[in-house]
């Protein structure tokens, strides 16, 4: 293990000039909400404007943090030393703070989180490769960013779509990105994918990654909902196609999602297997619909009583070992899907539910996925 120090230094001053009182550290997968411990706050040094505060992380882990200066002193007070909090009252406490977080002045890899809050990121020395992201000087075609109204969904959104490649056009390979303006503005994954396909490490393809809208109807449409794919699959995929040809068989189609979008992924695999016929989900919510423990959601239910079969797809199912309830609900997902016949690769990472993490695993799990296909280029 290494012992890592954070420090920030207070632009107000010391304790005597400076209203702040406390500066709380939100590191993914070490200290947030999914670990159900203690929130832990930096130490001013005293009569400085130097904070810090220490921690102990193991050589591979990879993960985001910010920090959080406030002048109020109270939102955790009701948390006694020692004990376990509350997990309702620390998601609460946390969801009071992070719209004043902010990312570490002294980092220059910062971007916007999901959340919408400024984040920075970390890799310890022995950090698993993240292929494709060691290169965002690479150049890439601009994807082609259009409007989709759905009629069926009766709203609508950004999608885009980027095209690599120009060899043998109707059979490319296409991947469905969801919380595609993640991946399309927060973390961009278009130098990842061009220099990826450069480098033959994943065959010219269509991916066409879908705006989530807001985090409403993200709930709604990526939590196993029938209309979102039949609207995708009657309304969006033609238009796409009226703009780039693409293969329609469903060995090479990937669906990838991470969170609740690797819940739906799956959902859309085992619902329309004939369409969808790879699947990639990270940190996927399996325990849907009821946060319990041990969580066991309606998909893994649906698996056990046959009322859904998982046969002939292949997955890629990702989760991180600092995301409790998130990983046991993959591990049980993972042991039901090893009962049936299928390709299944399964993936743990020293992480949290963390896009840090994510953006590595879904280059990977694109290779994975299409290497039957990279295998003849």
């Amino acid at each position: 293990n290494y012992r890592v120090t954070f420090w920030w230094r207070d632009p107000q001053g010391n304790e005597t000039h400076s209203p702040i009182r406390r500066v709380w550290v939100y590191i993914t997968g070490v200290t947030d909400h999914h670990q159900n411990a203690q929130p832990q706050t930096m130490a001013r040094i005293a009569g400085t404007d130097v904070w810090r505060w220490s921690t102990a992380l193991s050589a591979n882990w990879r993960g985001s943090y910010c920090f959080i200066p406030t002048e109020r002193d109270d939102v955790f007070a009701a948390f006694a030393p020692g004990e376990t909090p509350d997990r309702n009252a620390l998601r609460e406490g946390w969801r009071q703070l992070l719209p004043q977080a902010i990312a570490d002045p002294l980092n220059s890899q910062s971007w916007r989180g999901g959340r919408g809050h400024a984040v920075s990121a970390l890799e310890m020395p022995d950090a698993p490769r993240q292929p494709g992201w060691d290169r965002p000087e690479t150049p890439y075609s601009p994807p082609l960013m259009m409007q989709w109204h759905s009629e069926r969904l009766g709203n609508s959104r950004r999608v885009w779509i980027l095209t690599t490649g120009d060899e043998a056009p109707e059979e490319r390979p296409l991947a469905i990105l969801l919380d595609g303006q993640f991946w399309a503005e927060n973390m961009p994954v278009w130098p990842a994918f061009a220099s990826l396909t450069h480098q033959r490490l994943l065959p010219g393809a269509v991916y066409l990654l879908i705006d989530a809208i807001d985090t409403h109807h993200r709930s709604q449409e990526l939590t196993c909902n029938a209309d979102f794919w039949l609207a995708v699959q009657q309304e969006l995929l033609p238009q796409v196609r009226a703009v780039t040809p693409f293969s329609d068989d469903a060995g090479r189609t990937v669906v990838a999602g991470q969170s609740f979008g690797g819940l739906s992924a799956l959902y859309a695999g085992l619902n329309w297997p004939t369409r969808f016929g790879c699947v990639l989900s990270q940190s996927g919510s399996f325990w849907w619909p009821h946060r319990i423990t041990p969580p066991e959601g309606e998909v893994i239910t649906r698996l056990k009583t046959g009322a859904l079969c998982a046969r002939g797809l292949r997955i890629v199912l990702e989760a991180g070992v600092r995301e409790p309830i998130v990983f046991q609900a993959n591990q049980a997902l993972y042991a039901q899907l090893n009962t049936s016949q299928q390709s299944i690769f399964w993936r743990q990472v020293d992480g949290g539910h963390d896009a840090l993490c994510w953006r590595g695993g879904l280059t990977q799990g694109l290779m994975l996925l299409w290497q039957p296909l990279i295998d003849t280029l």
